[in-house]
């Protein structure tokens, strides 16, 4: 029986507005258009201005969120900001946010599960109100991955993009978002994706030290495409329902063939499947909240539409959820 009593309220998304093309890419590094769009499906990615940061990108969608939606937020009462492009170690990009916003009150953190991010922020989110401790929350995922992005690797710098998404998660005992949750990780695979430069050691083996992303792609689809469609079926069996009843799907938007290969190998249609990669890259945790700001802004997503949201990425980290539409 499912006891959350929290439920998504309002939906708020913002990107830069420089684009960066796959023809822009093709004068930086050895690559195409033709190359880029077969192996990964993207076209364009949005890249924050050299001033421009998470907090900047944060504190845009907020705005964007209270516009369309008219909530207030001057009574939230915590604030996470998922992301691994943090404007500073400290403060937190979410202190930052609550400064920009001009909120009281709200406790503020930053959460860093890289893709899955923003899933493990509205887990993180429905547990604390679902326990009495706050009972309005902002959850916002961003990233400035380009400023932590290589671009003499062909390999990751056709990947990454920056944007921002936000949720507003509010106490509802009678309507909750929240059906079932799946979380986890596999730890040991982390020198697969990472970003460093601190230690050069990851379990005894010796990494390169740099701030920039390093990725084993090869390594990542491989574990993707196999623990995704699995991790699928431990979430549907926690909430007691099929795929067939499942609406929409929106998992972290890493790659457009990756995403074919896991509806696949799960047997969900590509076509109820929600993803913003064709023009925003790879965003990280802000995949999810742009694919979903998206689909609700175009009137996709109906009131009591089932939808799984499935994270996954740096970590290497998991975090699905399933959630009863109420907007």
């Amino acid at each position: 029986m499912n006891q959350s009593k929290a439920r998504i309220t309002a939906l708020g998304s913002y990107v830069p507005e420089k684009v960066l093309t796959n023809d822009d890419l093709e004068k930086m590094v050895d690559t195409s258009d033709e190359w880029i769009v077969q192996r990964t499906g993207i076209k364009e990615r949005r890249i924050s201005r050299e001033d421009e940061y998470t907090s900047d990108l944060s504190y845009q969608a907020v705005q964007d969120l209270v516009s369309r939606s008219q909530k207030q937020i001057d009574d939230v009462d915590m604030i996470i900001v998922c992301t691994l492009t943090p404007d500073f170690k400290t403060p937190s990009v979410a202190s930052l946010l609550q400064a920009k916003l001009g909120i009281q009150q709200a406790g503020a953190l930053d959460l860093n599960a890289a893709c899955a991010g923003f899933t493990y922020g509205l887990h993180m989110a429905n547990g604390l109100i679902t326990a009495g401790l706050h009972k309005k929350i902002l959850v916002v995922g961003a990233e400035t991955l380009s400023k932590i992005t290589d671009y003499e690797d062909r390999t990751t710098c056709i990947l990454f993009g920056d944007g921002a998404g936000v949720a507003l998660v509010e106490y509802d005992e009678k309507h909750p978002s929240f059906l079932a949750a799946h979380v986890g990780s596999e730890g040991e695979k982390g020198k697969h994706l990472y970003s460093s430069n601190l230690s050069n050691q990851l379990f005894g083996e010796e990494i390169q030290a740099t701030s920039r992303i390093v990725q084993n792609g090869r390594e990542v689809y491989k574990w993707a495409v196999t623990s995704v469609p699995k991790g699928l079926n431990s979430l549907l069996d926690k909430a007691s329902m099929s795929l067939k009843e499942v609406n929409w799907f929106v998992p972290h938007s890493a790659n457009l063939r990756m995403i074919e290969s896991i509806c696949e190998r799960a047997g969900f249609p590509l076509e109820q499947t929600l993803y913003r990669l064709v023009n925003y890259g790879n965003t990280s945790s802000a995949t999810i909240p742009l694919a979903l700001n998206k689909a609700h802004v175009e009137g996709k997503l109906k009131a009591g539409d089932t939808i799984i949201l499935y994270g996954f990425g740096g970590g290497l980290s998991f975090a699905g959820l399933v959630i009863e539409w109420g907007i």
